[in-house]
């Protein structure tokens, strides 16, 4: 905890120093203001493996990718189309006119017709375009052999490219289906040996010999492995060795004139429905640069395979957790974005695995959710739908990447939680995102460096309060922010201020305090408060801050009705945390009128905690009273209640937090004269002297504590007698062997030997010399 002024002590003053010493530091973590704690926020893991979760506001749209679907070989190779060129012609400047008719000519006849042909020859030439098209037939289809060379027709047109089909020497004019044209943006990946193709460079000799003599064969092997159905371990290892071939060759990629027959081959294995062999067939269809239609289905296949968490051992075992990375590098979103979707999604359900999470962290996996976090906050607006789909996939593998110790420095060396906040601001309307987001966040936030980082980021505490204002009704998502902001002022002085100097901050805040507190049987709404109190509580710790939030009457009045409205026994950590809040407002009492008009009020609602039966309520309770009992009223209060009676007791504990706490209590009502009188009666010099006994050589700061206490009880050297003999016997002996430096253990800590000269050492001379003038 940062510096923070001391109230005025009734016995000594505290020596100060420019730079603090180890004692003075671990005394400050016993003061009164405290840091509450609180649990991190729940999240279930995904067992089902969904695209979306079943708690997806997409669960139920309609043009969203759908996680469920069936694929087969005919869905990757169409015998009727060809890779795109990528060329889009020029529209038509005029439109295109009728020839002038000359006078008198019949205006149906000088239009051009199509030569006639005869039924029984169209009859035939469907029935082969039939045979060629029907379904099943996909893994027994040769390969389509082309006539490039130009043709003059009839009428004296030069054609390009036809097909002569059952020897027909001029045949009907095909179709565009027919001639294997795509639809414009459509790339199927595979298409004819020969003819104009997109990436397919012209064979060379070299080519066709390394292309017979080392490819070729393991074709075979391939062809004759799905005929005999051989196994699959055969069939996988040749497919690893038709890649090794290809990648020694320098065919991998769109080089390879012969690769759509290849592809042909390696698209029928599909078929066999076998999850290790269909990821042998993506990894060696993704090094051949499949693109369009073909690469979506390969995406969806890998996705497919990896929502069975049997098959987690097949990724593991296998390059293509590589293959999936690099088209994460190389894929544009705007065009390929759904085949990114099922990447994602893959990696996503596989990073569930830990011993394929660490296999990503040695794969660079951080390296790749940069550079696609970058590109994704790079697209147009027309794009953000396919970027928001991408990133709940991302999101939620970052999410299991922030499990491992090993990879958080990785977030900050990388500035993901930086590109996390770009993300936030630019799909804030986006509920899942905004969630996924803030689950890494309350993950990290407990971790020193990566808290660092975040508060590091510009404008983050703005951004956050945004989020709350904007997802008020979003329980998970709001408890994980509140969570995140909590962390972040639980150790900075900064941050504290800089939050509340947010535009909006304490409003926002106390409306969503309010929302929840009037509906508390709300599902998660318990939890809401519980992050939101804790956070004022850090936030009151600044004392630019505690005595603003302090003199706010709704902030004082909310936590007031929590206190009257719940009970300790339901509502534990949400009363504590209150407690704390109190505690730290009263720190600044003197400055905070609106506590010091409710203090009677407040001193009614510690009672109750004290006299529950939960030890963390009471200690809380009782160091609040050790900043009100500062005031005459609400020392009168205590003694009044007999509430002192119960402090006495305290000192009976094992606890020495719960000493510690009681004793301050004790040092303020023994300031009166009146009240000294009714804790001698209570046996409260004797519990001193015993908890000196119990925890002096231990615990010095307590011991200085008891020590004032005891001070403070006899009037300040003036009423002695108010002890026993044998209390003043016990108390002269245990001064005398505490204040002898060479009964020090040698091995003590220096921090801890600072502690014994700066907090008890002063207090128990003045004690001793009261106790026993001729000492």
């Amino acid at each position: 905890m940062e510096h923070q002024p001391k109230p005025p002590s009734p016995f000594i003053s505290r020596r100060r120093s420019l730079i603090k010493t180890s004692a003075e530091i671990v005394s400050e973590a016993r003061r009164s203001l405290r840091v509450p704690h609180t649990q991190r926020p729940f999240t279930p893991g995904d067992g089902q493996r969904q695209l979306f979760g079943g708690t997806s506001i997409r669960a139920c749209h309609e043009n969203r990718p759908p996680s469920t679907f069936s694929l087969s070989s005919q869905n990757f190779y169409a015998p009727d189309s060809r890779p795109g060129s990528g060329t889009r012609l020029s529209p038509l400047d005029h439109k295109p006119k009728l020839p002038n008719l000359c006078s008198g000519e019949d205006p149906i006849k000088a239009i051009p017709r199509p030569p006639t042909v005869p039924m029984a020859e169209k009859k035939g030439l469907m029935g082969a375009r039939g045979r060629l098209l029907r379904a099943g037939s996909l893994t027994l289809l040769p390969p389509v052999e082309r006539n490039t060379h130009e043709k003059k027709s009839p009428r004296g047109h030069i054609c390009e490219g036809h097909t002569e089909v059952c020897g027909s020497k001029q045949g009907p004019r095909r179709t565009a289906s027919e001639s294997h044209i795509d639809p414009p943006g459509v790339d199927s990946g595979v298409g004819p040996t020969t003819g104009r193709r997109t990436g397919d460079n012209t064979s060379t000799d070299e080519e066709e010999a390394i292309w017979n003599s080392a490819v070729a064969p393991l074709l075979l092997q391939l062809e004759a492995a799905g005929a005999a159905e051989q196994s699959v371990e055969v069939t996988c290892g040749v497919c690893d060795n038709v890649l090794d071939s290809l990648a020694k060759a320098n065919l991998l990629g769109r080089k390879c004139k012969r690769r759509s027959s290849l592809l042909r081959t390696l698209f029928r294995f599909i078929d066999l429905d076998s999850a290790k062999l269909n990821l042998h067939v993506a990894k060696l269809c993704l090094a051949l640069s499949v693109s369009g239609n073909n690469l979506l289905n390969i995406c969806k296949l890998v996705f497919k395979i990896s929502r069975s968490e049997s098959n987690d051992r097949f990724f593991q075992d296998s390059s293509i957790i590589d293959s999936l990375l690099a088209v994460l590098l190389s894929e544009d979103a705007s065009t390929s974005g759904e085949a990114l979707v099922y990447v994602v999604g893959a990696l996503k359900f596989i990073s569930g695995n830990k011993a394929i999470l660490r296999l990503l962290l040695d794969k660079k996996i951080f390296s790749v959710a940069q550079k696609l976090l970058r590109s994704l906050s790079q697209l147009q607006e027309e794009h953000l739908t396919i970027a928001g789909h991408i990133l709940v996939q991302l999101t939620v593998l970052l999410r299991n990447l922030a499990d491992q110790p090993e990879s958080r420095p990785l977030f900050v060396s990388h500035t993901i939680l930086p590109e996390l906040c770009q993300v936030l601001r630019r799909h804030r309307q986006d509920q899942d995102v905004c969630t996924n987001v803030s689950r890494i966040f309350s993950k990290l936030s407990s971790y020193t460096e990566c808290r660092l980082s975040l508060a590091q980021t510009p404008g983050c505490y703005q951004l956050f309060l945004e989020l709350l204002s904007k997802h008020l009704q979003k329980k998970d998502l709001v408890v994980r922010i509140l969570f995140t902001l909590g962390n972040l002022a639980s150790k900075s002085h900064e941050a504290r201020l800089q939050m509340f100097q947010c535009e909006g901050c304490v409003d926002t805040l106390l409306r969503l305090y309010d929302s929840n507190q009037r509906r508390p049987t709300v599902q998660g709404g318990e939890d809401v408060l519980v992050k939101l109190v804790c956070l004022l509580a850090n936030m009151c710790i600044h004392p630019d801050v505690g005595p603003e939030l302090g003199s706010n009457v709704t902030c004082v009045q909310l936590l007031i009705e929590t206190l009257e409205l719940l009970s300790v026994q339901e509502n534990k950590e949400l009363l504590v945390n209150v407690a704390v809040t109190i505690n730290n407002l009263s720190f600044y009492l003197d400055k905070s009128a609106v506590l010091q008009q409710r203090l009677l009020t407040v001193c009614r609602l510690m009672l109750k905690l004290m006299l529950s039966s939960d030890m963390d309520a009471v200690l809380e309770a009782t160091r609040v009273f050790g900043n009100l009992t500062n005031e005459k009223a609400a020392r009168d209060f205590i003694m009044q209640n007999k509430v002192h009676r119960f402090l006495v007791t305290l000192l009976d504990s094992k606890s020495p937090e719960v000493c510690y706490s009681a004793s301050g209590v004790l040092i303020n009502l023994a300031l009166d004269p009146p009240s000294r009188v009714g804790l001698a009666q209570e046996g409260a010099a004797s519990k001193l002297v015993d908890c000196l006994k119990d925890f002096g050589a231990g615990d010095w700061q307590l011991s200085g504590r008891v020590c004032q206490a005891l001070w403070n009880l006899i009037g300040c050297g003036c009423s002695v007698m108010l002890l026993q003999r044998e209390e003043k016997e016990s108390l002269l002996d245990i001064l005398s062997f505490y204040c002898d430096k060479q009964n020090m253990a040698g091995d003590e800590a220096d921090w801890h030997l600072a502690c014994w000269e700066l907090d008890f050492l002063p207090v128990a001379h003045k004690l001793l010399q009261t106790l026993q003038p001729e000492h």
